[in-house]
């Protein structure tokens, strides 16, 4: 995975923080809508964070299901036990993407949401879904292509800079636009894709945007030739375009839904 982001205790408060805005409580809605969960059902949380979306999908599994979490962030561990505290069959521990220590065909779902783009070896994390996955198991996965971003400024060529070195914290800051390959490379097949985006017209401190300006520009500073004074000018300019009524911010998010082969269909 990707060690440019580091989640310590204090990343990973902002994270949690930024999980609560209405933008990311919708997306996480549209997973659980392409999903379809049933009770009883087995679920791999790959990359599970604060334990947000594991709880609901152990809420929709209900008591005869399981959810299991893996996350390489002890912070992340910890809080998202914290918050799954009282739910029965919900376990989190600390694990790769790319090595996962589940037999095969050990679930009926695997979920990766904003997790695949800091995995360096994705070839090897989709064989890894694909061989816990049971036959007729499905594969969701979601992140962010950055070049969807539109985020309004006044000094357009500062905020070039800064989303360029903010690329530095993905592997691949583009992912979404080659796992329809992949995901046929690595056997699954497709049976849902959507755009879910984040879109923040209005200079708001509940949303994405605004969360994520302070850890976008501690992120940055020091990275690119960009200095601390310039990271701090540039989150004072997107708060300066907020308080003149101008704000605006978009960013997509896409989503894959695939599926391994049922054997008794291909026999």
């Amino acid at each position: 995975m990707s060690t440019a982001l580091k989640f310590d205790e204090e990343a990973s408060r902002h994270l949690e923080a930024i999980y609560v805005t209405p933008d990311v409580i919708a997306q996480r809605k549209a997973v659980l809508r392409a999903l379809e969960l049933r009770p009883g059902e087995r679920v791999l949380d790959i990359g599970s964070g604060p334990g947000f979306l594991a709880s609901e999908m152990a809420g929709a599994v209900g008591s005869s299901g399981r959810v299991r979490g893996i996350d390489v962030s002890e912070s992340m561990i910890a809080m998202s036990r914290a918050r799954c505290a009282g739910l029965s069959r919900v376990e989190f521990q600390l694990g790769d993407a790319t090595r996962l220590s589940f037999p095969d065909g050990d679930f009926d779902v695997v979920v990766s949401t904003q997790v695949y783009e800091y995995v360096s070896d994705t070839r090897t994390a989709l064989a890894e879904s694909y061989r816990v996955a049971r036959p007729g198991g499905r594969l969701l996965i979601l992140d962010t292509d950055w070049d969807s971003i539109v985020w309004h400024t006044a000094d357009r060529p500062l905020m070039n800079r800064v989303l360029a070195a903010w690329e530095e914290h993905l592997v691949d800051p583009h992912l979404p636009r080659t796992l329809t390959s992949r995901l046929k490379q690595a056997g699954f097949h497709l049976q849902h894709r959507e755009v879910i985006p984040l879109f923040n017209p209005e200079y708001d401190e509940n949303t994405y945007s605004y969360r994520a300006i302070d850890v976008i520009a501690g992120f940055v500073a020091g990275r690119q030739g960009i200095t601390q004074e310039e990271a701090a000018a540039w989150a004072e300019g997107l708060h300066a375009v907020g308080s003149a009524g101008t704000y605006f911010f978009s960013l997509n998010r896409y989503l894959f839904l695939a599926a391994k082969p049922d054997e008794d269909a291909a026999g």
